[in-house]
């Protein structure tokens, strides 16, 4: 074969090769839809706005609690064990007030000498004062408490314990009363071998006994029966006439109507409570 020949041949296949390549690239190119001459251009579409997580709150809620001082996490748990009465690990108190225990030693060391928090090894739960479980348990505590037991003391001992101390405060078991100086309530256990029935006479004997109103008499009174008088009315009385300075009389005092409303203790003395209520 002459070099004329090989030459041609080169050629032609050059030319395929182009044809070949000229019906790629046409067949690649995206075929446009004829749009009428008239047609309003179509507006390119605006860029989808970028949006966060729907949980974004939530994280920055968890992060607010675990920024707090270590005071306000123990509160939340403390609140949560209280209120559940149940023992909690680590890991589902984090999960019920994402206060991560583990992940802050601060708090897990306060959290375990805390006197409200009971801490096994693995699992926290609230600690009251006093274990108890219901109005009988109660009942016998109080009566452990002659001279009276500070409702603060066991107001937290399990969730109804202010309803049972009512009921037992209407079904007579227990006295509940104000404490004047402290301004907090004591129960004191109701005796039941103290309850007695008075006869309706010895009451009325009782209210007529009347006592002595001048301190005179009250002092000479206390003498014939053999006690001895904190005060001496008729030395001290004796010594302001010498001095030439005469008593003021005490003005005397209305004495109150014995109803049945009224209270039969001491009630031959009303006088001495008149002012009590002022």
């Amino acid at each position: 074969m002459d070099l004329k020949d090989s030459l041609s041949r080169f050629k032609q296949q050059q030319e395929r090769c182009q044809s070949s390549l000229a019906s790629i690239a046409s067949s690649s190119k995206p075929k446009h839809r004829a749009q009428p001459i008239n047609a309003p251009s179509v507006p390119a579409r605006p860029s989808q706005p970028i949006k966060f997580s729907n949980d974004t709150e939530r994280l920055q809620h968890i992060n607010s609690i675990r920024k707090s001082p270590v005071g306000a996490q123990m509160k939340l748990v403390i609140e949560l064990l209280y209120k559940k009465r149940q023992a909690f690990t680590a890991e589902q108190i984090n999960e019920a007030t994402y206060v991560d225990i583990l992940g802050n030693k601060a708090v897990f060391d306060s959290l375990r000498n805390n006197p409200k928090v009971h801490y096994d090894g693995r699992r926290f739960s609230y600690k009251s004062k006093h274990d108890l479980k219901g109005k009988d348990q109660l009942l016998v505590l109080i009566r452990r408490f002659a001279e009276g037991l500070a409702v603060v003391e066991v107001k937290d001992a399990y969730p109804t314990v202010m309803e049972d101390l009512q009921a037992l405060k209407a079904a007579g078991e227990v006295w509940l009363l104000s404490n004047m100086d402290s301004q907090e309530d004591i129960v004191y256990p109701n005796d039941p071998k103290a309850k007695i029935k008075v006869d309706d006479d010895l009451k009325h004997l009782f209210r007529e006994i009347e006592l002595p109103r001048d301190m005179v008499d009250v002092e000479k009174e206390l003498q014939k029966n053999g006690i001895k008088p904190m005060t001496n009315t008729a030395k001290r009385q004796a010594a302001a006439q010498i001095d030439g300075v005469k008593p003021k009389p005490k003005p005397k005092k209305k004495q109150r109507e014995i109803t049945k409303r009224t209270k039969l203790t001491n009630a031959h003395l009303p006088e001495l409570f008149e002012n009590l209520n002022t």
